[in-house]
């Protein structure tokens, strides 16, 4: 049974959206620029799953943002925010969690009627 008061209570502590990455693979520097150049045939290629393990393999921070455009583009905003998280993209990343923000404020308000009452039928109390 669900306790009340505790939404939260079953995710994972690392949340929902897994962003580590395996260990880095030690490369020399004339490897990483040649992964990265066939990651970026890929991604040109549409190959885009073949890009994304290179360009993760080699840390390349260009490669993953593209990627994340790609995902937002694709209507994969999680997918993208990972991509970013991982760049680090930063100002990408920021843009998203805003719209999500914005989306979860919108379907707040709408569940609120003019005098601030709850319109959506469901106590306030109730999950």
């Amino acid at each position: 049974m669900k306790r009340e008061g505790a939404p939260l209570e079953g995710m994972p502590r690392e949340g929902f959206l897994k962003i580590s990455l395996p260990e880095q693979a030690r490369l020399s520097a004339n490897d990483r620029v040649a992964l990265i150049r066939k990651g970026n045939e890929f991604f040109n290629a549409g190959r885009i799953e073949d890009a994304k393990k290179i360009f993760i393999t080699t840390r390349y921070g260009d490669g993953l943002a593209r990627i994340g455009d790609y995902y937002v583009g694709k209507q994969d905003p999680l997918e993208a925010l990972r991509m970013y998280w991982i760049a680090p993209a930063p100002q990408k990343r920021e843009r998203l969690v805003e719209k999500a923000a914005g989306v979860v404020r919108t379907w707040m308000m709408e569940g609120l009627g003019k005098n601030g009452e709850n319109t959506t039928g469901r106590s306030k109390s109730a999950g």
